[in-house]
C-alpha cells in the first residue's frame, strides 16, 4: 500500500506542477495589470507577461546549473570518490533510474540535494561533511532519500515553485520600489487617485504586491516539507534498511555546522534545512522549508516496526 502511494505521486507531480504554472500567470497577469492601471500604461501588463515567460523557460532549463553553482559543487568521476559513485550507480540501478551526475560540495554540514527537471537531466550533490561523518550505510539512506527525489520528480516540483516564487516577488517588488521612489505620485495615468476607482485600484495592487510573495512562499514550503517526508518513506523502500537513514538523520539534527553557501532560493532542495548553528535569523526559523528531524525519525522508526 506504501508503494503504491508513492508511486502514484510521481503523477500527482507533474500535475501540481502546471497548476503552479496557471497559477504563476494569473497572478503575475494580474500584478501586471494592476501596475499598468495604477500607471495608465499598458506595457507594464505586456512586459510582466512576456518577462514571466522567457525568464521560466530559461530558469526551467538551467536551473540545476544554477543551484550547483551556488552550492560550489564540482562533479566527479568514479576515480575520484569511488564510495559515492558506487552507491548512487548502485541505487540507480536498483531504482530503474538513469545515472545522475555525482558532485560534492566543500561544505562540512552533513547535508545533500538533488536537482534537474528530469531523471534524465538529474545531479546529486553530497557535501564533504556528510563524506567525513557519515558511515556506508547511513550515506546510502541519505542518497536513497535523494534518489527518491529523482523518482518521484519532486526536482521538478520544488525547482518550479523555487523559480515562480522568485519572479513573483521581483514583479511585486518591482512595483514596491516604483512607489518609494516616485513618492506615489504619478499614479492612475493622470485620471486622479481620488477617484473611487482609482483608489481601488492601488489598494488593489499594493495588496496584491504584499501578499502575492507571502502566499507563494507558502506554498512552497507546503510543497517542501511534504516531499521530504515522502522522499524518507521512498527511500527506506528502495534500501529496505530504515536503520541507516535513521542514523544519518540523527547525526544531521546533532550538527550544528553552519554552511557558508546556505540561500533561502535553494533551502527546500536540501535534505535538511542548511541554515543551523547560534547564528540562525528568526526569519528562517518561522520559515523552515522542512519538517522537524524528530517528526521525521519517528516516522521512519514506525516503518520499521
Amino acid at each position: 500500500m506504501a508503494s503504491t502511494n508513492v508511486y502514484s505521486l510521481q503523477g500527482s507531480n507533474v500535475r501540481k506542477t502546471w497548476l503552479m504554472f496557471l497559477v504563476f500567470f494569473v497572478v503575475v497577469g494580474a500584478l501586471g495589470y494592476a501596475i499598468s492601471a495604477y500607471y495608465g500604461d499598458p506595457s507594464f501588463f505586456v512586459f510582466a507577461l512576456i518577462f514571466s515567460v522567457v525568464y521560466s523557460f530559461i530558469s526551467y532549463y538551467s536551473s540545476a546549473s544554477i543551484a550547483l553553482s551556488l552550492a560550489r559543487a564540482q562533479e566527479i568521476t568514479r576515480a575520484d570518490n569511488p564510495l559515492l559513485w558506487n552507491t548512487v550507480e548502485n541505487l540507480s540501478i536498483a531504482d530503474g533510474l538513469p545515472m545522475p551526475k555525482v558532485y560534492i560540495t566543500p561544505e562540512m554540514q552533513i547535508n545533500a540535494f538533488a536537482t534537474g527537471r528530469d531523471a534524465q537531466h538529474a545531479a546529486v550533490a553530497v557535501t564533504q561533511g556528510a563524506l567525513a561523518r557519515l558511515d556506508k550505510t547511513e550515506l546510502e539512506g541519505v542518497i536513497a532519500h535523494e534518489m527518491s527525489h529523482v523518482k518521484n520528480r519532486d526536482i521538478l516540483v520544488s525547482t518550479v515553485a523555487a523559480v515562480l516564487a522568485g519572479v513573483i516577488a521581483l514583479v511585486a517588488d518591482v512595483f514596491l520600489r516604483s512607489l518609494v521612489w516616485g513618492g506615489f505620485r504619478g499614479g492612475m495615468g493622470g485620471r486622479g487617485r481620488n477617484s473611487e476607482a482609482g483608489g481601488l485600484i492601488f489598494l488593489f495592487a499594493i495588496a496584491l504586491s504584499i501578499l502575492a510573495p507571502i502566499g507563494t512562499m507558502l506554498i512552497q514550503l507546503a510543497i517542501s516539507r511534504r516531499r521530504e517526508a515522502l522522499a524518507d518513506a521512498s527511500g527506506v523502500l528502495l534500501t529496505r534498511y530504515p536503520a541507516g537513514l535513521i542514523s544519518a538523520l540523527e547525526k544531521i539534527a546533532e550538527d550544528t555546522v553552519p554552511m557558508s553557501t546556505a540561500r533561502d532560493s535553494t533551502a527546500h532542495l536540501w535534505l535538511d534545512s542548511p541554515f543551523k548553528g547560534e547564528h540562525v535569523s528568526w526569519w528562517h526559523r518561522i520559515w523552515m522549508t522542512h519538517p522537524p528531524i524528530e517528526d521525521r525519525i519517528a516516522a521512519l522508526e514506525k516503518l520499521a516496526m
